[in-house]
């Protein structure tokens, strides 16, 4: 009898959700109506807000026009493009703003912003996984400080990648990793700071110059069962932002000019770069190797994929991109002892 009576009172809406739902619906619907009088009437709903309004224009604006800021004053551009995304995080903020201003005007400007973010990244949001593919990569920039190599090489292993790049590899690391790695891999090579990792065989293996003066890229051959593909594992240089220099990338940027002409001499026409590009896909710098290849995330991702710094992923600097394959899904693996997360993708080898 008792069960009985408590079945019967939750029906009736005594103190189950449902009551809840309808007590939290009532609230909304009485700000709603308070908000409605408060504005209904009143002139000056569509004077009020205007320096709210012109922010909310200004910020559609950068981000129309963002391959426009020049990059001669601090690589202003560039650093605008890294951070691009998160220039939405200044939409729910302004609407706040016109909200507490009760202005109709600074309400529409807001929707400019909006529909521009929404254009440049709302396909990123969807996820565009699938499943399949008849490759799995990954790609780590391990650090050169790590305090656990062997952990994270059995961590990145564990992805089931067939091909592992590794960036930041260091004189005394690198046999750690290559003992790590061993009992998976069977192909394996190491060219100065950078290496990669195989189940399948590798040919043609080479420093790649990108204008440094020491290895931070290499090429190989992998004959995977659907083929042969041209492995590059690279290491761009670091940028730093600096209060007086700005965002200071010149060696980066040349750098990338290298890398990007070193894939488009490439005979071979299925293609896989892996590794710390230091860049975003938006970053106009790297446009020497964006224009050619394609971003495993981008095409086949779900989210932004952000991979630095691992603690609070701000920016996608860890890159897999490809040509004459098709991306199939791609995702960031669990942190491990560096400052980066792993980032992985499976691919079709084999496409029409």
């Amino acid at each position: 009898m008792a069960r009985q009576a408590y079945m019967t009172e939750t029906e009736n809406g005594g103190s189950g959700p449902e009551r809840r739902g309808a007590r939290l619906r009532r609230l909304f619907g009485r700000l709603a109506a308070r908000m409605s009088d408060g504005w209904r009437g009143d002139p000056r709903i569509w004077r009020r807000g205007l320096v709210v309004a012109v922010l909310a224009l200004l910020l559609a604006a950068v981000m129309v026009v963002h391959s426009r800021i020049p990059n001669r004053f601090g690589n202003l551009g560039s650093l605008t493009e890294t951070f691009l995304p998160w220039l939405g995080v200044f939409i729910p903020l302004l609407l706040v703003l016109a909200l507490v201003r009760k202005s109709a005007t600074a309400l529409i400007a807001i929707v400019v912003p909006a529909v521009v973010w929404t254009n440049l990244f709302g396909g990123l949001l969807t996820d565009k996984t699938a499943p399949g593919g008849d490759l799995t990569v990954a790609t780590h920039n391990v650090n050169a400080e790590n305090a656990d190599p062997s952990g994270t090489a059995r961590d990145v292993a564990a992805s089931g990648a067939d091909v592992v790049a590794l960036e930041e590899l260091t004189a005394a690391a690198a046999p750690v990793y290559e003992k790590a790695l061993a009992a998976t891999y069977r192909y394996h090579s190491v060219r100065g700071t950078v290496g990669l990792w195989s189940k399948y065989p590798m040919s043609q293996v080479a420093d790649v110059d990108i204008k440094l003066g020491w290895v931070r890229a290499m090429r190989a051959t992998v004959t995977t069962p659907e083929g042969p593909v041209g492995f590059y594992v690279a290491h761009l240089p670091s940028v730093r932002v600096k209060l007086q220099a700005g965002f200071t990338a010149r060696q980066r940027d040349k750098s990338a000019d290298a890398l990007g002409e070193a894939i488009a001499a490439d005979s071979l026409s299925r293609k896989i770069l892996l590794g710390d590009l230091n860049g975003t896909m938006n970053d106009r710098s790297l446009n020497a190797v964006t224009s050619q290849m394609r971003s495993a995330q981008g095409a086949a991702g779900s989210g932004f994929g952000f991979s630095w710094p691992a603690s609070f992923p701000m920016a996608r600097i860890d890159q897999i991109m490809v040509t004459g394959v098709e991306p199939v899904t791609s995702w960031t693996l669990p942190q491990t002892a560096s400052d980066h997360l792993p980032v992985a993708a499976r691919v079709n080898v084999t496409t029409p």
